[in-house]
Order: C-alpha cells, then sequence, then structure tokens
C-alpha cells in the first residue's frame, strides 16, 4: 500500500521540541523523563557523580612490537579463535597510550613532526584529569588507524607504522597521528542546561580517497570530520606576499604564477558538516548504513535518518515518546543498521528486547519486524532485575546473522530467524550477583559495558572491572579472563589468565571477589577488523594487545 509523504521530515529544530528536562540515563529509573508541561519529577534513584581515582605516578614509553600478519605455519591466514587467538599465554602487550592533556598538546605543537609520540605526550600521571578518561574506542574498516574520544571532547587518532625493509614483521606501532578538538560544553539558556563536551561515540566512514572521515557525538550535536595530510604549500601568490599579507597593488610589476613547494608533513581535521538541535534527549548511537549516504542518530526515545548531505532536516524513524510522560516504560539504549541490508536496523531498550525494522514496511518504524525477548524466569526475580536485563550495547555479527547484546552480567548471541530466546548466553561476571546491593549503593550497577566481535565472528570480547576483560570463543566454548594493568605493562609481557575466587580457600594466582576494584572498569573496547589485535581502554590508558606471533 502506498505510503503517504513522510511528515515527519521536517527541520531539526522543529524536531526538538518536547521535555524541557534530559532524558535520564538508562539504568537510572525512566520516572527521571518529566512531561512536557510539567516540571521533572525526581527519580527514585540518581546516580551520584564520582570523581575517578586518581592514578598513581609513573610514566609510560611505547613499545614496540611484532603486528605482522597473523599466520598458520603454512602461512595461510588462521583462523581467529580462542584455541589460539585468547587462550592462556597468547596475548602480548604491544604499547600502553595516553591520552593526551591540554599541556601535552601544546607540547606536541612545537615539535616538528607531531606524529611522534614524545616525552611530552607519555607524560606523567598526576597530570591526568577527568577530562582524559576514554569514553569510546574505534578502529577504522582497515585497521590502520584507532580513534579514540574523551570526557573532554578531544579526538585522538592513532596510526599504525607501516613494515620496514628489514624488519617485514614488525608493522609495530600505533603512533599520534592527529588530535583535535571535537566539541566544547556548551549551555542550552532555554531550558538551563549544560551541555557536556564528552565524545560519546565514534564512527568511521569507508575510506574513497586520501583523505578520513569520521563522525563524533557527544549528548547532543554529531559532527563529520575530515582528517588530510599536507606536504606542500602554494608560494608565489601575486597579490600576497610570502606571510599573506596584502600586497599594494601599485608594486605588482610582473605576473607570477605560484608553485607548490615541500614542507614538513601536516595532518588537518576540518568539520565537514554539523547536524544539531535533532535530539532532545542525550545520543547514546550513531550508526553509519550500508549505502554509505545515510546514518541514524538515536537518543533515549527517538531515532533520526540523516543525509550526509543535509544538515538541516532528519527524518525520524522511531518515536517511542508517549503521549503522556508518566505511562512510559523504557528507554532506548542503542542502535545499529544492519551490515549488508540498508533497510533494516535494530535497537534495544532498557527491558531488555530488541526491535527489528525495516525501513521498507513504512516511514515511521513504530512497528517493528521481529522482536526478541527472553522470557524471565520467575524464580530468579529480585529487586534489580530490571536494573540488571537492560542492554548496554548491541552489535551485529559482521556476517548480519546474529545479533550480540550485552546486559549488565551477561552477553547474549541471538539468531536472526529465532525470537524467543538467545542461541548463546555468556556469564561475564557473574560472581557480581551476590553483591548487587553493594553495587547498586556505589552505582556500579548503572555501567554501561561494551561489547565486541572478532573479525571472523568467532569470539566475543567484553569488559569488566579490576580493569579485567572477558573472551568467549563460540566454537570451543572456551572463555578467558585478562587483565589490563600498569603493573604488568612490560615490553611484549605475556598477559596471564586471571580467575576470581568467589569462596572457600583462594589459589595464589587467584583473586578474592572481595578484593575487586570497581573504580577500575573496561567499559571500552575494540578489535581489529582483518587482525587479532585488541584495543582496551582503562581510564585514560589505551592498551594495545596482539596475538602472540611465534
Amino acid at each position: 500500500m502506498h505510503q503517504p509523504p513522510p511528515a515527519s521530515f521536517c527541520s531539526s529544530s522543529s524536531s526538538s521540541g518536547g521535555s524541557s528536562c534530559e532524558c535520564a540515563r538508562v539504568g537510572v529509573r525512566v520516572s527521571a523523563l518529566a512531561p512536557a508541561a510539567a516540571p521533572c519529577p525526581a527519580p527514585r534513584r540518581l546516580p551520584r557523580p564520582r570523581q575517578p581515582e586518581p592514578p598513581s605516578r609513573g610514566t609510560s614509553t611505547l613499545l614496540p612490537a611484532r603486528l605482522g600478519p597473523w599466520c598458520s605455519p603454512t602461512g595461510s591466514p588462521a583462523p581467529l579463535s580462542c584455541e589460539t587467538g585468547c587462550g592462556e599465554g597468547s596475548w602480548i602487550l604491544v604499547c600502553r597510550l595516553l591520552v593526551p592533556t591540554q599541556v601535552s598538546l601544546l607540547s606536541m605543537e612545537e615539535d616538528i613532526d607531531t606524529r611522534k609520540i614524545n616525552n611530552s605526550f607519555l607524560r606523567d600521571h598526576s597530570y591526568a584529569t577527568e577530562a582524559d578518561i576514554i569514553s569510546t574506542v574505534e578502529f577504522n574498516h582497515t585497521g590502520e588507524l584507532l580513534a579514540t574520544g574523551d570526557k573532554g571532547g578531544r579526538v585522538v587518532i592513532f596510526q599504525r607504522e607501516q613494515e620496514s625493509k628489514n624488519q617485514v614483521h614488525r608493522r609495530g606501532e600505533y603512533n599520534v597521528y592527529s588530535t583535535f578538538q571535537s566539541h566544547e560544553p556548551e549551555f542550552d539558556y532555554l531550558k538551563s542546561l549544560e551541555i557536556e563536551e564528552k565524545i560519546n561515540k565514534i564512527r568511521w566512514l569507508p575510506q574513497q580517497n586520501a583523505a578520513y572521515f569520521l563522525l563524533s557525538t557527544n549528548d547532543k550535536t554529531v559532527k563529520l570530520w575530515k582528517v588530510s595530510e599536507r606536504d606542500k604549500r602554494p608560494e608565489g601568490y601575486n597579490l600576497k606576499d610570502e606571510e599573506g599579507r596584502l600586497r599594494d597593488p601599485a608594486t605588482i610589476t610582473t605576473l607570477r604564477v605560484p608553485v607548490l613547494r615541500p614542507m614538513d608533513l601536516m595532518v588537518e581535521a576540518t568539520p565537514r558538516r554539523v547536524f544539531a538541535n535533532a535530539h532532545t534527549y542525550h545520543i547514546n548511537s550513531i550508526s553509519v548504513n550500508s549505502d554509505y549516504e545515510t546514518y541514524m542518530s538515536a537518543d533515549d526515545l527517538r531515532i533520526n535518518l540523516w543525509n550526509f548531505e543535509i544538515t538541516n532536516q532528519s527524518f525520524n524513524i522511531v518515536d517511542i515518546k508517549p503521549a503522556n510522560m508518566e505511562e512510559l516504560t523504557e528507554v532506548i539504549t542503542a542502535a545499529e543498521f544492519h551490515p549488508h541490508h540498508c533497510n533494516s536496523f535494530v535497537y534495544s531498550s532498557s527491558k531488555g528486547t530488541i526491535r527489528l525494522c525495516d525501513m521498507r514496511a513504512s516511514a515511521l518504524c513504530d512497528r517493528h519486524s521481529k522482536f526478541f525477548e527472553e522470557p524471565e524466569d520467575p524464580s530468579n526475580r529480585s529487586f534489580f532485575s530490571e536494573i540488571i536485563s537492560s542492554i548496554s550495547d548491541v552489535k551485529f555479527s559482521h556476517s548480519g546473522r546474529y545479533i550480540m547484546t550485552r546486559d549488565y552480567l551477561t552477553v547474549k548471541v541471538w539468531d536472526l530467524n529465532m525470537e524467543n530466546r538467545p542461541i548463546e548466553t555468556y556469564q561475564v561476571h557473574d560472581y557480581l550477583r551476590s553483591k548487587l546491593c553493594s553495587l547498586y549503593e556505589n552505582d556500579c550497577i548503572f555501567d554501561k559495558f561494551e561489547c565486541v566481535w572478532n573479525g571472523s565472528d568467532s569470539v566475543i570480547m567484553t569488559g569488566s572491572y579490576n580493569n579485567f576483560f572477558r573472551m568467549f570463543d563460540r566454537n570451543t566454548k572456551r572463555d578467558v579472563t585478562l587483565e589490563a594493568s600498569r603493573e604488568n605493562s612490560k615490553p611484549r609481557a605475556i598477559l596471564k589468565p586471571r580467575k576470581v575466587c568467589v569462596g572457600g580457600k583462594r589459589r595464589k594466582d587467584e583473586i578474592s571477589v572481595d578484593s575487586l576494584d570497581f573504580s577500575k572498569k573496561i567499559l571500552h573496547t575494540a578489535w581489529h577488523p582483518s587482525e587479532n589485535i585488541i584495543a582496551v581502554a582503562a581510564t585514560n590508558n589505551l592498551y594495545i594487545f596482539q596475538d602472540k606471533v611465534n
């Protein structure tokens, strides 16, 4: 049946109307959302702001490592699996990088080659502030670049060094490629609200030419950035001198042809598009469509579809905001496009449900095509069931056949052809189930952990507390717990599996569940798209590990 013209394809300023209060983050009670015409009621539970633990003093150096192709003894690419990819003693530290502060950025600008990490960049830990805490990590489609965003609104891009002729397999280090301020703190005077500069998500676009493009977003505004190199500068202008000042036309007696002169390599980051004023609530997800012409941005109640060439209009494709905000029962927590079908996307909710939508069915995708939900066991029902069932991340597999979701305690894999239950469930830190009360009191129960696939969809990785991160092999059903810590950051140090002791006698190599440091947490991780190289963010430290090459 022919659909009427999409009336919701309106200017972004008109679509931002609604409630004058901000939507609380997922996990906080949804009653924090107020009706549009009424003041915001006090939520039953709001997380208290936490100050990060001041890091201990110390310095870091970049450690070179072999990052060559990960191959089997025959020379062909080996499968990525826990048996060889995340088993015991199979991961080594490549390097530990730090997000630069404003102090180190000033020092880097004085250097001739800002692509190299110097001592001012790997500065003393005492300069680290809350603005330096990494808030997102993302490889580009080739894995040659790795971007991080922090709470200070900065984006730092690391580039993988090319292999040398003498050491073919030492395609080594990820060095600083570009650093720029993506977002600044703002203030909404109409709503009397502060808008943080924190980078919530970064998404790369496939490279089409010599330049790189990426999307970055804070709570309200999405920006499209172009990152390009320049190693030549024009000289010999007719109307300007060498310093750029205008010349007196009376002194111009000859016509000169400008020429390009070599110069030191400079990496420039310029904003090409700014997509603003389309979200009333906090943006939690952005996803680039497989047609590479559109992308979507999702906040707590709405999902908007954008065209990269149009900044003043967006198409609202999902709107779950009820007419009466007192009837609100769930919020959107994450959303992502299908990797191959440009018409399909999924979004998750704070109730632990996943909805698959098809944009061919209707202009407004309020009616889902498929609904994924696991029935709850009444015997396990508790006060915290609603909070720990909230989905913090959703990811399509590279093949597009499966969906992976992460809630507070588990990672689940869903088959698109089976909606009633997940086909795989992995316990991330089930030993914390008995400590949910204390985790609720210190607000850790509201932490949002991400999850990632490896390049072949055979291994899953996600974070935990005490700087632990977990890997699960879907084929062998093996799992491993590893730790990203400054104490283990020796050159090419092999990561030893860690185990948590719940009760009884504790072995020498185990750590008691009562000794876990909940201020140290791995929320953001990334996996190289084609190799066994992972990036793990721990506060202001970025750890890069690779599979051990024999």
